[in-house]
């Protein structure tokens, strides 16, 4: 097999031969992910999704023998047992992510975005992968949602898992927004456009970290090597006004008003987590006092 362009020898080596098991895998990092991990000499990849249409479009979309689709979820000890069987590395996205969903849902956003969490480090203790790299997002610095709440909690854990189990190396990957994702404020935009309707936008002042999908993908990977005892890696990433990104679809808009619990600004690290952080060209890791 040709080695992807651009990679370096600490990643070829961290996956070849491995198994590796993504949750949420066929959403769209997960999916995006799924495809870029299949150029590497990996022996197996698992996604594990309850989405039944998702799974059946990401296995329409790949030629490989080496993925398994696996339908299931986070919150079922037994599906994940046996999805966790023989893994070596676990890359966590599955998550109840919208924020007007989650906030309307809070039950089911605790129990998929903290008990599924909880539910995928119970499994590691007992199976015992190499790698486990949770996917926040940077709604859980200074987090003002319930969705940002479960994602700094799930943080947490992870961080915690990072300093006390031994037999797997743990690691937290914060991403800003990426541009692809489904559901997000472009796939709104573009329906408005479509319909020749203004184009909502919250408020006129917003700003958000965003970049492209193959930038997420590329960061993520990039980190596997150095997960180790429960660190955070923040990529650093461009900041954009949101209603300079609409005017370029559209001059027409409407201001609907800020929803509960969003910022006008997102912050990617908090002014507390950058004095227990070590900057890089690209990032920033957070190590963990635990």
């Amino acid at each position: 097999m040709q080695e992807p362009k651009g990679t370096n020898k600490a990643l070829i080596r961290e996956l070849k031969d491995k198994t590796i098991l993504i949750t949420g895998g066929s959403g769209s990092i997960g999916s995006y992910l799924t495809k870029k991990l299949l150029e590497y000499p990996i022996k197996s990849i698992r996604v594990l999704d309850i989405d039944e249409y998702s799974i059946f479009k990401l296995g329409r979309s790949i030629n490989d023998k080496r993925l398994r689709l696996l339908l299931g979820s986070i919150l079922d000890k037994d599906r994940l047992e046996i999805a966790g069987n023989n893994v070596d590395i676990v890359i966590h996205t599955a998550a109840i992510k919208n924020i007007e969903i989650s906030e309307f849902n809070p039950i089911e956003t605790i129990d998929v975005n903290i008990n599924g969490t909880i539910n995928l480090i119970k499994m590691v203790i007992r199976d015992k992968p190499k790698k486990f790299l949770n996917i926040s997002t940077d709604k859980a610095a200074n987090p003002s949602t319930l969705y940002g709440t479960t994602k700094q909690l799930g943080e947490r854990l992870i961080s915690w898992a990072g300093g006390h189990i031994k037999t797997t190396k743990f690691a937290t990957v914060r991403l800003g927004n990426v541009f692809e994702t489904r559901g997000n404020v472009f796939e709104i935009w573009n329906e408005q456009v479509k319909a020749k309707v203004p184009l909502s936008i919250t408020d006129p002042k917003m700003k958000r970290y965003f970049f492209h999908i193959n930038e997420a993908a590329d960061f993520i990977l990039e980190c596997i090597p150095f997960a180790n005892d429960g660190e955070i890696f923040i990529p650093k990433m461009k900041q954009y006004n949101m209603i300079d990104l609409a005017k370029k679809l559209s001059k027409n808009h409407k201001i609907t008003g800020l929803r509960q619990g969003e910022k006008l600004t997102e912050t990617l690290i908090s002014d507390s987590e950058k004095q227990n952080a070590e900057e890089r060209k690209n990032m920033w890791i957070i190590k963990q006092n635990i």
